[in-house]
């Protein structure tokens, strides 16, 4: 699925930088004169040239959300399993592509390097489950955020239940290419009709208290699916206003891997289409 499904539509949405500056040296016959930096050839006297490299190579982000929320869902996986296998869809994008990957875990920043030696560690980064939860999704982004210097395609893998992400996502929306890719667990959006345990929506957006929802009762159902897409609306507005990309990724009930891809795939053809 990797080769064949999703490589084409990922080397067209994600091209790279194209080229890269290195360096100034002194003009000699034959070059470009458009390629004169005015500025070096001024203070010295005699002509110089600015030199670029080819740089074709992309560098992705992982900025995995291991918000308490994310354990859960009523899906084949729990928001955190679905966030760990688009981790390894992407990460095994980025190995074919010869491209450099990172990480956000915890309070730990791990920086892009390619390689898949590395790379398969990034991933084991993303599957082991946390010992503990000591930094906010925000916090993370900005790490992110920070410690990336060249532009990086940064995926931000979370439910986004909780608030007060918004103003990082945005300032990392002005120096990287963000994508929010949002897990929506199956009662969210296909909730059994019975009586259970849900985490509701918050009227803030942030996540609620844990309730005792009447799935069954279809008065009860309506309000639901009310709340929910005040929720989502909340949050497209944010990313709308960011101009950042979303995702949204409902985890299915049956483990197919082919179904929990079918949203990325769908992305990279929308992105491939406004170029």
């Amino acid at each position: 699925m990797i080769t064949d499904v999703l490589s084409g539509g990922y080397r067209s949405t994600f091209r790279g930088l194209g080229v890269e500056f290195a360096e100034v040296r002194e003009y000699v016959e034959g070059d470009d004169p458009r390629m004169v930096d005015w500025n070096v050839t001024a203070r010295a006297g005699r002509p110089f040239v600015k030199r670029f490299v080819e740089e074709r190579e992309r560098t992705l982000m992982f900025v995995p959300d291991l918000a308490p929320s994310m354990a859960y869902g009523l899906g084949a996986w729990s928001l955190r399993q679905a966030v760990s296998r688009y981790c390894a869809m992407l990460g095994l994008l980025a190995i074919e592509n010869h491209d450099r990957v990172g990480v956000v875990v915890g309070d730990r920043l791990v920086l892009p390097q390619p390689g898949g030696g590395h790379i398969l560690r990034v991933l084991d980064d993303c599957v082991r489950p946390p010992q503990e939860n000591r930094a906010q999704l925000a916090s993370r982004v900005a790490s992110a955020t920070a410690g990336v210097r060249r532009r990086a395609v940064m995926f931000v893998l979370s439910d986004f239940l909780a608030p007060g992400y918004e103003h990082a996502l945005t300032l990392a929306g002005r120096r990287h290419d963000v994508v929010a890719v949002r897990f929506l667990a199956r009662e969210l959006f296909d909730p059994p009709r019975r009586l259970m345990r849900a985490l509701v929506p918050g009227d803030d957006g942030g996540p609620g208290a844990e309730q005792l929802c009447d799935f069954a009762d279809d008065g009860f159902r309506a309000a639901w699916f009310e709340r929910v897409a005040a929720w989502r609306a909340r949050h497209d507005d944010v990313l709308g206003r960011a101009g950042i990309d979303g995702v949204d990724v409902e985890v299915p009930s049956q483990p197919d891997i082919g179904a929990l891809a079918a949203p990325l795939l769908a992305f990279f053809r929308r992105r491939e289409a406004r170029r």
